[in-house]
């Protein structure tokens, strides 16, 4: 069975940045599109990226365009996330997940993702 562990949160200065890890074991890592998500206090949770390595497909919702990057390291079946010039409004618990169903690109949609992990917390403070 899947495993996704997420790691790399913590307390940062506004302005800061971080590097989030997902690593993921159980899978055929390549085939799979991988998702990072967030969810702050009271909010929906949220898709900020996804990559599709074999494809070599990224993508990135309006709020991570231009601040957040993704990226694998297929060797440690692990894909990162680069947080630069972070905000109060970024403070929140960051999940990464993994697409239910093979394909060409990666999914946008959080119903899209299955196998969850327990999410890594981010807090910016002003």
């Amino acid at each position: 069975e899947g495993l996704v562990v997420e790691s790399g949160g913590g307390v940062v200065q506004t302005g800061g940045s971080l590097k989030l890890s997902c690593a993921t074991s159980g899978f055929h890592f390549d085939t799979y599109g991988i998702g990072w998500f967030r969810q702050a206090p009271g909010k929906e949770r949220e898709i900020l990226s996804c990559i599709n390595t074999r494809h070599d497909f990224t993508w990135y919702a309006d709020s991570a365009k231009g601040r957040f990057t993704v990226s694998s390291d297929n060797a440690k079946n692990t894909v990162h996330l680069q947080m630069n010039f972070l905000t109060p409004e970024d403070t929140a618990d960051y999940f990464c997940a993994v697409e239910r169903v093979p394909g060409m690109r990666c999914g946008r949609f959080r119903s899209m993702y299955d196998y969850w992990g327990q999410g890594t917390q981010v807090t910016v403070s002003s």
